[in-house]
């Protein structure tokens, strides 16, 4: 249900959380290796979350990417949104365009819970419960 670029953007967003502040900025490349996402890629991406505040940005000879506390209270789903745009999680399972509760598809009933309970986790959830959980080593992150 996700996308290949809302996992890599949740990917770096996590990344930058654990690894970068105001003071501690990370190139595009450094963050595209650690999590193993194609450069130009992952760039694309970083800029698109930077420009709708996900994540911060600086340029210069000291500029890079990085997460500050306002973007740590970013939920998953905003991130998600910014990528896949809003209607991506709520489009039809079989990629039927007609789907919907009152012309379902023959899989709309069995996924729809499911959808909706996934749609409020990330609606509920923020880059710093993950973070949090990244550190108390509930969890990993390959890198």
């Amino acid at each position: 249900m996700l996308s290949n670029s809302s996992k890599y953007a949740l990917k770096a967003v996590i990344y930058l959380a654990l690894h970068t502040d105001v003071n501690n900025k990370m190139l595009a490349k450094d963050i595209s290796e650690r999590i193993n996402v194609p450069k130009a890629y992952m760039a694309k991406l970083l800029q698109g979350l930077a420009k709708r505040k996900i994540i911060s940005s600086a340029k210069g000879p000291k500029g890079g990417f990085y997460s500050n506390p306002s973007n740590k209270n970013v939920t998953l789903l905003e991130v998600v949104e910014v990528i896949d745009g809003e209607k991506k999680l709520e489009s039809c399972f079989l990629g039927l365009d007609d789907c919907n509760e009152h012309k379902p598809c023959p899989i709309h009933s069995l996924i729809s819970p499911s959808r909706s309970k996934m749609i409020a986790l990330l609606e509920s959830t923020t880059i710093y419960d993950l973070s949090k959980d990244l550190e108390l080593n509930k969890v990993f992150l390959p890198v």
